[in-house]
C-alpha cells in the first residue's frame, strides 16, 4: 500500500498518539508527512483522498472570499473532482464545513491540551491561547474568515449549522475544564458562558486586528509572546478568587 493511502489513525496509533496529537505536530495537514517521507528517499506514492484535497480547497476558497464560496460546485472544480464524489466523502455541504472548521480551527490543538497531562492553571491558560493565536494565524485564513462569517451572518444555516455541532467539543473540553477550575476553588464561581467568552474574547479580538494594526507607524505592538502573557495574567487577575 502507498504511504499516502495509510490512514493517519493507522499512523497515529502506530505512534503511540492521538490523531488529534499527530495533526497537531504535522500543522493540521498531511503534507508534512509526506515530505518527511520524501526526504528519507521513500516517494509516498497516490493522490491525497478527495477528502483531504477538498478541505484544503475549500480552505483556500473560504480564506479568499468567504463562506459562501465553498459552494459544492466551486469545490469541486478546486478539488478537481464531481460533486458526487464530495457528497460520498461527506454526505453534505454543511459535513464538509464542519470537516474545514475542525481542520483550520484551534479545536484539535484545544483537545490535544486536555489529552494528556495538564500543567498547572496559568500553563493551562497560556496553552489555550497559544492554541487560538495559531489557529488565527494558520495559512490559508480560514478561521479569521468563519468568524466574520459568523457576526455578519449568524442566521445562514451553514454557519449555524457548524457551530451548533462543534461548539459542544468547545464546552467538554475548555469548559469541562473551567467548571474542574471552580469546583477545586482556583476560578471563582461564574456563568460559564460569559467566563469562556472572558478568557478567549480579547485574545481573538486582539489578534483578528493585530494584522492590521501592524500596518500602522504609530502602533507599537509587544511580541506575540508578551501579549499572551498579558491576556494570560490579566485573565487570572480577573476570575481568582477574592481573599
Amino acid at each position: 500500500m502507498p504511504v499516502a493511502d495509510v490512514p493517519l489513525i493507522t499512523v497515529a496509533e502506530e505512534a503511540g498518539m492521538s490523531r488529534s496529537t499527530l495533526m497537531r505536530r504535522l500543522g493540521g495537514t498531511r503534507r508534512t508527512l509526506d515530505e518527511a517521507v520524501r526526504a528519507r528517499g521513500v516517494d509516498p506514492g497516490g493522490h491525497k483522498p478527495v477528502r483531504e484535497r477538498a478541505v484544503e480547497a475549500a480552505g483556500l476558497l473560504i480564506s479568499e472570499n468567504g463562506l459562501a464560496a465553498a459552494t459544492l460546485e466551486r469545490v469541486a472544480i478546486a478539488t478537481n473532482c464531481s460533486v458526487h464524489s464530495l457528497y460520498a466523502a461527506f454526505g453534505s455541504r454543511n459535513d464538509l464545513l464542519c470537516a474545514i472548521y475542525e481542520r483550520y480551527s484551534p479545536i484539535l490543538d484545544v483537545e490535544a491540551v486536555f489529552s494528556g497531562p495538564r500543567g498547572d492553571l496559568p500553563g493551562t491558560v497560556r496553552a489555550i491561547y497559544r492554541a487560538l493565536v495559531d489557529a488565527l494565524q494558520r495559512e490559508p485564513r480560514v478561521l479569521p474568515a468563519m468568524i466574520a462569517d459568523a457576526l455578519s451572518r449568524p442566521d445562514d444555516p451553514a454557519v449555524r449549522a457548524v457551530y451548533e455541532r462543534l461548539f459542544p467539543r468547545l464546552l467538554d473540553g475548555i469548559g469541562r475544564w473551567l467548571t474542574e477550575e471552580i469546583a477545586a476553588g482556583r476560578i471563582r464561581d461564574l456563568p460559564l458562558l460569559p467566563l469562556m467568552q472572558q478568557m478567549t474574547g480579547p485574545v481573538l479580538f486582539h489578534f483578528l486586528l493585530r494584522p492590521a494594526l501592524e500596518h500602522l507607524q504609530r502602533a507599537e505592538l509587544p511580541t506575540t509572546e508578551e501579549t499572551l502573557e498579558v491576556f494570560t495574567q490579566n485573565f487570572l487577575r480577573a476570575v481568582t478568587p477574592l481573599p
